[in-house]
């Protein structure tokens, strides 16, 4: 069987320069979003500059049954996957009352659900040969509560607890499972959570290309967590000794735009 990484996500921001770093060191790539117009044009690039073989799977993660989906083609294709890159993930700002109840259960379907499904699926393969790496991205906004994106905010903090705990529970199995926790990151997420002019965005976005080799460093290390950037560091600390009524005000006052609207 041909082994791979699995990336979600893979179609634009940290999935795609995930992508990118994994063809660079000559592994085969399956990429996994919604738009199969981008990951066919991914798979192209990834193919003629670095001589791998990227399989597109164009699946929906807010739906269900995606994640057997995926798994059951991957059999067929006789691909193991060495590398599981848990990337896809939306978020929608705004009061919780005011946003739409069925794209608030597609962050958690995407960002929570998703994830556990996949890893449970792929995750056994990699323990029974004793070989294999799970890299789910986080965020800093799971170590706080946020108001303005509420559920979004909560999905990460299922994410970074559930990596964190993977970890531990891999130990001397010969696989591990890595979190990376990035702030705000310039890509295309802020526009479709509708939080691209807040404050927060503007203060602190990292580059794409830098959060997605530091995180994929920490991945080849096996390290069961990293922050990117010195300031989302900082800020992290600052969580631990801050009054919880401070840290709600101020992650309500950076979610809002410049506008003053819920975004």
């Amino acid at each position: 069987m041909r082994k791979a990484a699995l990336v979600t996500g893979a179609s634009a921001g940290l999935g795609r320069e995930l992508a990118r770093l994994f063809a660079a060191d000559k592994q085969d790539l399956v990429l996994v979003a919604r738009r199969r117009d981008r990951l066919e044009e991914l798979a192209r690039e990834l193919e003629r500059s670095h001589g791998v073989t990227a399989r597109v799977c164009a699946e929906d993660l807010a739906d269900g049954r995606a994640p057997e989906r995926i798994a059951s083609e991957l059999e067929r294709a006789g691909v193991e996957v060495e590398h599981l890159v848990n990337n896809a993930g939306f978020g929608a700002a705004g009061a919780f009352t005011d946003l739409d109840v069925g794209r608030e259960l597609d962050i958690l379907r995407v960002n929570v659900t998703a994830v556990v499904h996949l890893t449970r699926l792929l995750l056994p393969a990699m323990i029974a040969r004793r070989s294999g790496r799970v890299l789910t991205i986080g965020s800093t906004a799971g170590f706080e509560p946020g108001p303005y994106m509420a559920v979004y905010y909560a999905s990460k903090a299922f994410v970074n607890s559930f990596s964190e705990a993977l970890s531990f529970e891999l130990r001397g199995t010969g696989v591990t499972a890595t979190l990376c926790c990035p702030g705000p990151t310039a890509t295309e997420f802020a526009r479709i959570a509708g939080n691209d002019k807040s404050r927060l965005f503007h203060m602190a976005a990292m580059d794409a290309p830098a959060v997605a080799a530091i995180a994929y460093r920490a991945m080849l290390r096996g390290k069961p967590m990293v922050v990117p950037g010195i300031w989302n560091k900082v800020g992290l600390q600052s969580l631990r000794i801050a009054p919880r009524s401070t840290v709600r005000r101020v992650a309500a006052a950076l979610n809002r735009s410049a506008g003053g609207d819920g975004g």
